[in-house]
């Protein structure tokens, strides 16, 4: 796997790790996981010794919104990627005592495929995840704890007290265009605001740890 940069976001635990692709004229080659490149390469220390026991594939039709999901029972980091389409990932950060707490991050991935990179997201433990989709979209994502319904729950992403501020715009735009849509499950539209969330006694599994 030849991993080309690791860049933080605006919240610095969430990651884009991009990858090469290795193009001829039939078309391209890429490695998309190695562990041991993850587990050496020097801005990729995040990674060390973690262990992705599921993996899933999701499609969604263009328009379509999830999440805004997260789970504390086991805890579980995501590495996310879009095969085809094009999609809106979001990152809510729920960790009591996190100087942003509360805050909503947005990063556009809208992989071409004559295109000679690709990437991931990394979305770890303590934030909510979610996606808008622009266009027919195939994702695939990778588990550091399998799904356990019990010990799962989501977050409304049209919560009115979530905080859109270190958006684009725009984003927050898409997400009211697509509000009324039907491709939103009434569980995510039917979601915790994040101050019920956190009257919750379940909140108490996120918490937030200077490094």
């Amino acid at each position: 796997m030849k991993i080309l940069e690791v860049k933080p976001l605006q919240i610095p635990e969430i990651k884009v790790i991009g990858y090469a692709r290795f193009i001829d004229r039939r078309g391209f080659f890429t490695e998309v996981y190695r562990k041991s490149d993850f587990d050496t390469h020097p801005q990729t220390d995040f990674l060390r010794n973690k262990e992705f026991v599921q993996a899933n594939g999701s499609y969604s039709k263009k328009g379509a919104i999830r999440g805004l999901h997260f789970q504390w029972d086991p805890p579980m980091d995501k590495l996310i990627r879009v095969v085809t389409g094009s999609m809106v990932d979001l990152a809510l950060d729920i960790r009591k005592g996190s100087p942003t707490f509360g805050k909503i991050i947005s990063y556009e991935m809208s992989p071409k495929m004559e295109a000679d990179h690709n990437e991931w997201i990394w979305v770890p433990n303590g934030f909510a995840h979610g996606s808008i989709y622009l266009s027919e979209t195939y994702i695939e994502y990778f588990c550091t704890a399998e799904w356990n319904p019990e010990g799962e729950a989501s977050i409304s992403p049209f919560a009115p007290d979530i905080e859109w501020s270190l958006c684009d715009p725009l984003v927050k735009k898409q997400l009211d265009r697509f509000a009324t849509t039907e491709l939103v499950t009434e569980k995510d539209r039917n979601g915790f605001t994040l101050s019920q969330w956190e009257r919750s006694t379940n909140s108490n599994n996120f918490t937030y740890h200077a490094s």
